[in-house]
């Protein structure tokens, strides 16, 4: 019925879940829509006149999952419907009743579920994408709650390409979902390597240089200071992070307004370190023009009377250390390490492979903006940015895109009128990006969830490469670690409860015996 065979993993896949609730866990672009929809097939020839629901956390992500039903499926099949907040709800609530497959964002569905819009009854599939998101307070998570209530022939579908490595954060995310078996594949599963192209992985380490030590050594007293404050008066125990302070801050700011003195003071502290820290981060691991725009942020901010922390930060001795250093040089044109480190190995790319599609990954949008303009420098290289749809715009002018202008730049992408994307973490999940020559890390990230999706984006159809960019003696280098030693966690983790579910259905089935 379908255009595309099924290869022979999603045909084992698509069988499990036919049976039972399942998280497919498979890296992008190796086929988890194709397994949705074998199974929306089967069901509703299974339950006529039944509904299925695939959720996707993005409207452009939606709108894939919509065109890929609509290219593979006959044309009078089924009713297929996005579900959108442009939508009226009175509408939706119309167009719910008669559509056989409806794709929406969890957060419209739950809103209309809130409202009693409709029931979820009919529903025989939900396919949840991106599920490693089904947490907490998170839209999946009361949609997966109403449907379990309502539903009268229930089957759930759960995708990521990747988990998570925390197994206790597993488990509810499978608790949530009411999962019953867990299918998993890598690159390098049997019988998914042979549709899959040779990936090759290099990393690429740069110095620190020496003229930035004594900006790092300025910032860092700085930054040490306030720690010890904190320590002293015994809001900060153990080590501090990132993540520790804005725990911290987020504790304090919600006790402070009691009046306590002590709290506020903390408050302040917290905000001044985190202020720094971020700095710091800046110098090791991104780009002087970045770290010299953020300096310049702050100092606005103080002239405005907007932040109390920016002003004790812009009057310290060492901030306006750092700042004549840094000024002395980007006066002398020296820029981050990475940055001719990039512009090699891209220009060698395109030497090698004229033709050549490549993203470059990296945490910050002001990173991008500066890459991308290092890079349209190159011969053959015609660099756009690529961000998200925040539109908080930067001191140097950088805004979001909205979902039209993410689209149009994709178009662009695919059809060769540009051929690298400065990505932040928007070309990370799910969208419709073509396949790449290569993949290019400007940081490592800890998170082994974003590495997973970022390298999926190439050597699939075609042979590719994984360039990670590294300074030693920075967080970079703790980072690359901390994200391949969780994604090693993650397949243990996998591999636990796989076990888990074959010793609980194991002992189901001779209970029902017994």
């Amino acid at each position: 019925m379908i255009k595309t065979t099924p290869r022979e993993y999603q045909n084992k896949i698509f069988q499990t879940a036919r049976e039972k609730n399942t998280l497919v866990v498979l890296p992008t672009g190796i086929g988890k829509t194709l397994i949705a929809l074998l199974l929306t097939i089967d069901r509703l020839k299974l339950y006529p006149g039944s509904k299925t629901l695939f959720l996707a956390p993005t409207k452009p992500l939606v709108e894939q999952h919509f065109q890929s039903y609509t290219k593979e499926l006959p044309e009078l099949f089924a009713d297929l419907q996005i579900f959108t907040g442009s939508v009226p709800a009175e509408k939706r609530k119309e167009i719910f009743q008669t559509a056989d497959i409806i794709f929406s964002t969890p957060q419209c569905i739950a809103n209309d579920l809130n409202n009693h819009l409709y029931s979820l009854e009919e529903v025989s599939l939900i396919i949840i994408d991106e599920a490693h998101r089904c947490l907490k307070n998170y839209s999946y998570t009361a949609v997966a709650s109403a449907y379990k209530k309502q539903a009268k022939n229930q089957r759930i579908l759960a995708l990521t390409a990747s988990p998570g490595y925390d197994l206790s954060i597993v488990k509810e995310i499978c608790s949530h979902l009411n999962i019953d078996e867990v299918e998993s594949r890598t690159r390098d599963s049997e019988d998914v390597k042979p549709y899959l192209q040779t990936l090759e992985f290099e990393k690429i380490e740069v110095d620190f240089p020496k003229e930035f030590e004594e900006i790092r050594v300025l910032l860092k007293r700085f930054y040490d200071q306030r720690i010890d404050q904190l320590k002293s008066r015994s809001l900060l125990f153990g080590p501090a992070n990132k993540i520790t302070l804005l725990k911290l801050q987020k504790r304090l700011g919600a006790q402070a307004s009691s009046g306590n003195f002590n709290y506020m003071i903390g408050l302040s502290l917290s905000a001044q370190a985190i202020k720094i820290s971020h700095a710091i981060e800046l110098l090791e691991t991104q780009t002087l023009n970045g770290l010299n725009s953020y300096l310049q942020g702050i100092i606005k901010q103080s002239k405005e009377n907007k932040s109390r922390a920016a002003q004790i930060i812009a009057k310290s001795p060492e901030f306006n250390a750092s700042l004549i250093s840094l000024n002395l040089l980007l006066s002398k044109n020296i820029e981050h390490p990475k940055i001719n480190a990039l512009k090699e190995l891209i220009k060698n790319q395109f030497e090698q492979k004229e033709n050549s599609k490549m993203i470059v990954f990296t945490q910050f949008r002001e990173t991008a903006r500066i890459i991308s303009s290092e890079l349209n420098k190159i011969n053959h290289v015609i660099s756009t940015v690529f961000l998200g749809q925040a539109k908080k715009t930067h001191a140097s002018g950088v805004s979001g895109l909205n979902q039209k202008e993410q689209r149009a730049m994709i178009d662009q992408f695919r059809s060769g009128k540009t051929n690298v994307l400065c990505a932040t973490s928007i070309g990370e999940e799910g969208l419709d990006i073509p396949e790449v020559s290569a993949v290019v890390f400007y940081e490592p990230i800890p998170s082994a969830i974003r590495k997973i999706q970022r390298t999926g984006r190439t050597a699939r159809l075609a042979p590719g490469k994984l360039f990670i960019l590294m300074t030693k003696d920075t967080r970079d280098i703790a980072f690359h670690y901390a994200s391949s030693a969780r994604e090693r966690k993650m397949h243990k983790t996998i591999e636990i409860l796989k076990n888990e579910f074959k010793e609980r259905n194991k002992n189901k089935i001779l209970s029902e015996f017994k």
